[in-house]
């Protein structure tokens, strides 16, 4: 593929976990990545030594920051093709008589106002480029369809997820902006390590569950990405084959 042809995917949250398993596998995709998260550290060593990536150090739930971030890419590359929406944090624990409003709003912060804020900077240039148009990808969870005890955060900020990706969508259309979320659950991450030791469930227990390697999600993430512009995944769903999801109880 020429440089000129190349795709410019940003990926938020990329420094570990989901984000750097989406970083390699859209680089060895041939896009071009910048990478945001708060630490710049952690963003090299995704990075390694990959060549066509930037490095970008960003608080997603800032708006200057993220303008910044998306400065930086369109300064660098001149367009946006895909924006992985991946930033997020679990939040407090407890039931909601039991966290505090700055918790609360501090999950929200991340989760929802950083996708909405990284969304609205994308859209911005998608819509300006030449050629025009593009995709965003967000990461929901199985929290967006059915909560785990003591999440109560995490699991609201997830479902507005949902709304945010239905929105975007319509309203992308009339400029070739489609926008999907994947919603993944028990990927082998360094933020799910827990799970696979023990993890609560509805009847107060506490079991382990299984997980899957998250390289299959990347996969998911980048075959979404591939997709010529007419034709969109609205949702995609990864599980465990034996995750207690379907007629979690």
């Amino acid at each position: 593929m020429n440089a000129p042809t190349r795709r410019v995917a940003v990926v938020t949250g990329a420094g570990s976990g989901l984000g750097r398993e989406f970083t390699h596998a859209l680089l060895d995709g041939g896009y071009r990545v910048a990478l945001a998260g708060r630490h710049a550290e952690t963003l090299t060593e995704t990075a390694g030594s990959r060549a066509d990536t930037l490095v970008v150090s960003t608080d997603v739930s800032n708006p200057d920051s993220v303008r910044e971030l998306f400065e930086r890419v369109r300064q660098e590359w001149g367009r946006v093709d895909v924006l992985v929406n991946n930033a997020g944090t679990f939040g407090p624990g407890g039931a909601i008589d039991e966290i505090t409003l700055d918790d609360w709003n501090a999950t929200v912060a991340v989760n929802l106002t950083g996708a909405f804020l990284c969304a609205a900077e994308a859209v911005r240039i998608m819509k300006a480029q030449q050629p025009g148009g593009g995709r965003i990808i967000n990461n929901g969870s199985i929290s967006a369809h059915t909560p785990r005890p003591g999440s109560v955060a995490y699991t609201a900020t997830k479902h507005a997820i949902t709304g945010l990706t239905k929105s975007i969508s319509l309203d992308g259309r009339p400029f070739g902006i489609a926008c999907g979320q994947i919603d993944i659950g028990n990927a082998a991450t360094e933020m799910t390590a827990g799970i696979a030791t023990g993890a609560r469930q509805a009847d107060g227990s506490i079991r382990p569950e299984p997980t899957f390697d998250a390289k299959h999600a990347a996969d998911a993430v980048r075959y979404m990405a591939d997709l010529p512009i007419d034709a969109n995944v609205q949702f995609l769903t990864i599980t465990a084959t034996t995750m207690p999801f379907i007629g979690r109880g």
